[in-house]
């Protein structure tokens, strides 16, 4: 504040300054504010000064919240741009479209639609964007809510691109899925139940539920801290999965709800997004109970909005999980694909986090699997399917599939406690013992039985002679039978395998026993050495198995055994 008078060289007169500092948030001045010569031409008073502070401080806050805006402005632009980059790259081509809209599109029959035993493996890609448009068609839903039918091709083609490449939660899985509503809809009889718009909201939603899936599931997101759980809190996947549905439906030519009315728009987005959200299994289990009390109590009406809500949130769920009711040879190798992607995640959490997986994502305890896989069916799927068979009887397959491949996988999980394993083979139901004999030869193994007879050492200490050669040499030939035999019975036994209990009581008692019987025979020998497989090869230039055969070379394959007996110990007394 200054008050000496000054005349500038307009003529001006300066009599009094009042100047004040314009600062922002972080304190750093961004301006100044000044005053010259009170109106009533008297000096700038502490009052002044006070209401003029106050005035600089609004005026500061004014020029941040303004610069804060702009850049606001310039991120949404920002933001706008890459939206419209990622839809582009998100959106299908127009050649793709092109190609699906000319397309023949086969009967449902053909793509076995209506089948609860629908399969997927032999369809090609460009089949299972066919098969996806066909469910459309046959529910009338093109025809009754005017969808263009080059719209309808694209948004399929866009959904199936919006998918990664992961091993289970991909395309095939979100078909599957739309193709076991289709199937509940129609062979089922469930779409008596459900309203046009429902039904095309439940397949749109069963089609969209899993996009951009990761292939880590909520847990990992959170324990990641991922920016997806730092957006939604609770069923975080779930929620990303429903934000690209109306990302892809809101990319230019995508929009299958184009010629719906603002209601029917409302109600089927609404539709949409609440049975996504229902594929959380968190979400089912809180449902479940309020559920079956409605069951219990005899409902018939499932019209009012809650209960048809409630209803749709059960049948996702039934659809999700609907692998687990293929036929066996399908659940098995689905249940592969689910657990590789669970042993990757188990992978990510010991690499990441340095924190040990639960048992279904530990790579480590896989034969755990078909155990775990029983616990599922009895926790989550055998309860769900029951309970929606007992009240729409048409779906009783789902339950009939499920209790069969509940036994098959009990039946293997008691396998593996018998010392088999599962999940290294296509062909689950065999030994290891038969893998290993049919892939490869045998590696031998080589057996020394040894004899203890107190009576032949005093004879040996008192300096009698030994028996003929000839004895010596029968007795060797029923030692060698004794290895043979155990060897040919455990002919896949490898060196470095993992032998399981089973196995090794087996191969414990059948030594024990054939040993016991031919002692009898070798009383005039302390140690007898049975000669190893490859000795055996080396001096007869034949296979094992070749001696083998049969009864009818019986006499021709003891010769040759005592000879190459005969052969070995020559040159263990020669060394």
């Amino acid at each position: 504040m200054n008050h000496e008078m000054r005349e500038d060289e307009d003529g001006f007169v300066t009599k009094s300054i009042l100047c004040m500092p314009i600062v922002n948030g972080q304190r750093t001045v961004i301006g100044v504010a000044q005053l010259i010569n009170k109106g009533s031409g008297h000096p700038f008073s502490d009052c002044d000064v006070s209401i003029f502070e106050a005035f600089a401080i609004f005026c500061g806050l004014g020029i941040h919240n303004t610069q804060m805006y702009e850049n606001a402005c310039k991120l949404m632009a920002k933001q706008k741009v890459a939206l419209e980059c990622l839809s582009y790259h998100a959106t299908a081509s127009s050649e793709d479209t092109s190609k699906l809209s000319q397309d023949i599109i086969p009967s449902a029959e053909t793509y076995n639609l209506y089948s609860f035993k629908f399969i997927d493996f032999d369809l090609t890609d460009e089949d299972t964007c066919r098969a996806t448009v066909r469910m459309f068609l046959q529910c009338n839903l093109v025809k009754q809510f005017h969808i263009p039918y080059d719209v309808l091709c694209r948004w399929v083609l866009s959904v199936k691109k919006n998918y990664r490449p992961v091993k289970y939660h991909n395309w095939r899985h979100a078909l599957n899925v739309a193709q076991t509503m289709f199937a509940m809809l129609k062979t089922g009889k469930m779409e008596r139940f459900m309203t046009d718009l429902e039904i095309l909201g439940l397949l749109v939603a069963c089609l969209c539920h899993d996009l951009d899936h990761r292939g880590t599931n909520n847990a990992f997101q959170t324990k990641t801290e991922s920016p997806l759980a730092i957006l939604y809190s609770t069923s975080t996947m779930e929620h990303h999965h429903f934000d690209q549905c109306v990302m892809i439906l809101n990319s230019e030519g995508n929009n299958i709800f184009q010629s719906l009315s603002t209601e029917d728009y409302r109600n089927v987005m609404k539709t949409v997004e609440n049975a996504i959200i229902s594929t959380d299994l968190a979400m089912y289990f809180k449902k479940k109970d309020s559920f079956m009390k409605l069951v219990d109590e005899g409902e018939f009406d499932w019209q009012s909005e809650g209960k048809k809500e409630l209803l749709c949130g059960m049948i996702m769920t039934a659809c999700d999980v609907s692998a687990i009711a293929k036929p066996w040879e399908v659940q098995h190798k689905v249940a592969k694909l689910v657990a590789d992607e669970f042993f990757d995640q188990g992978d990510l959490e010991k690499l990441q986090l340095n924190q040990q997986p639960v048992a279904m994502m530990d790579r480590e305890r896989k034969d755990e699997l078909p155990q775990m896989q029983v616990g599922f069916i009895d926790v989550i799927c055998l309860p769900l399917y029951k309970v929606l068979s007992d009240t729409f009887p048409w779906i009783q397959p789902l339950y009939d599939g499920c209790l069969e491949n509940r036994r098959n996988w009990q039946d293997l999980a008691e396998k593996v406690e018998m010392g088999l394993t599962w999940i290294d083979h296509d062909t689950i139901d065999k030994p290891v013992e038969e893998f290993s004999a049919s892939s490869e030869q045998p590696k031998d193994i080589e057996f020394t039985v040894t004899t203890l007879n107190c009576t032949h050492s005093t004879e040996k200490r008192t300096g009698t002679e030994p028996q003929s050669s000839h004895q010596s040499r029968k007795a060797n030939g029923s030692a060698g039978s004794v290895g043979s035999t155990a060897l040919g019975r455990f002919t896949s036994l490898r060196r470095g395998k993992t032998i399981g209990k089973a196995v090794r009581e087996r191969l414990s008692s059948s030594l024990y026993s054939s040993s016991s019987s031919g002692r009898s025979q070798q009383q005039e020998a302390e140690t007898v050495l049975v000669p190893s497989i490859p000795q055996l090869k080396r001096n007869n230039n034949k296979p094992v198995t070749q001696l083998r055969k049969g009864k009818q070379n019986k006499a021709r394959r003891t010769q040759e055994l005592l000879q190459a007996t005969k052969t070995v110990q020559t040159s263990a007394s020669a060394s």
